[in-house]
C-alpha cells in the first residue's frame, strides 16, 4: 500500500510540474503576442480622404514638392526645400503595398529631431502588427548620404538584428539576378537602407544635375539644401 501511495504522489508531482510549465508557456506566449500587437502611442495614421475630383497625385507631392524641386533644379543655382511630415502623411494616406503575402497599409512618416520615423500596419494572415523603422540619416565627410537604419520594431519588439540580416540577404539575392541597375537612385537608396551603404546624393532632372548638400531634421519638418552638380553619366 505504501508503494502505491508513493507512486501516486510522484504522479501528482509530475502533473503539478507539467501544469506549472504549461502556465509559464501560456504566460510567455501571451506576453509575446501582447508585445507584437503593441500600438505605439505616436502612431496616428491619417485616414484616406475622399477624392471626388479623381485626382491621382496629391497636390502637396505634385505642386509643393515635385514642381518646386524641378523648377529650382532647372535654374542651376543653390536652393532650399522644406518637407512637412503632415503634408506627406496626407499625401500617402491611401498608399498600400503587398509582397509575398504581407500587406502594408496606413503609413505614417514622422520627422523628429535628427531622425525619420516610418510606421505602418503589416497584415500577416489577418493579424495586424505596427512596424516601426527609425532612420538617422547623415552626410559623410565625403559628401555621401547614409540613411542609417537605427531600429526596426514590430509592435514593441526590437527586431533590428533580424531585419538587417534579412535585408542584406534580400539585396544580395536581387543583385545576384543581374537585373538590378546599380546606378539607379532607387537602387542606391535601397542598398543604403538594407545594407548600410552610403551613396552619392546626386539626381538628374531632365538634363540638369542636382546634389544634396546638407539637411536638417527638426520636429515635423525636414529642410534640405541643394546645389548644382556636374553630369554623372
Amino acid at each position: 500500500m505504501g508503494r502505491y501511495w508513493a507512486l501516486e504522489k510522484r504522479k501528482k508531482s509530475r502533473r503539478r510540474i507539467l501544469l506549472c510549465w504549461l502556465a509559464v508557456d501560456l504566460a510567455v506566449a501571451a506576453a509575446v503576442i501582447g508585445v507584437l500587437l503593441y500600438r505605439p502611442s505616436q502612431y496616428h495614421p491619417i485616414a484616406p480622404a475622399a477624392n471626388p475630383d479623381g485626382q491621382t497625385v496629391n497636390p502637396y507631392l505634385h505642386r509643393d514638392l515635385a514642381s518646386t524641386f524641378y523648377n529650382n533644379a532647372q535654374e542651376q543655382r543653390p536652393f532650399e526645400m522644406t518637407v512637412l511630415d503632415q503634408g506627406l502623411n496626407e499625401a500617402i494616406a491611401d498608399n498600400k503595398w503587398q509582397s509575398e503575402g504581407v500587406s502594408l497599409s496606413s503609413p505614417q512618416v514622422l520627422f523628429v529631431p535628427g531622425r525619420v520615423v516610418l510606421m505602418g500596419t503589416a497584415d500577416v494572415e489577418g493579424a495586424g502588427f505596427v512596424v516601426t523603422v527609425e532612420l538617422k540619416p547623415q552626410m559623410t565627410e565625403q559628401g555621401y548620404l547614409d540613411l542609417a537604419v537605427e531600429k526596426v520594431k514590430v509592435g514593441a519588439m526590437n527586431v533590428t538584428p533580424l531585419a538587417r540580416m534579412m535585408g542584406r540577404k534580400m539585396y544580395q539575392e536581387q543583385v545576384g539576378t543581374g537585373a538590378v541597375d546599380m546606378d539607379n537612385l532607387a537602387t542606391k537608396i535601397m542598398a543604403s537602407l538594407l545594407t548600410g551603404q552610403s551613396f552619392e546624393p546626386v539626381v538628374e532632372v531632365d538634363d540638369k544635375w542636382v546634389r544634396l548638400k546638407s539637411f536638417d531634421i527638426t520636429q515635423g519638418k525636414l529642410t534640405a539644401q541643394f546645389i548644382p552638380a556636374k553630369p554623372h553619366k
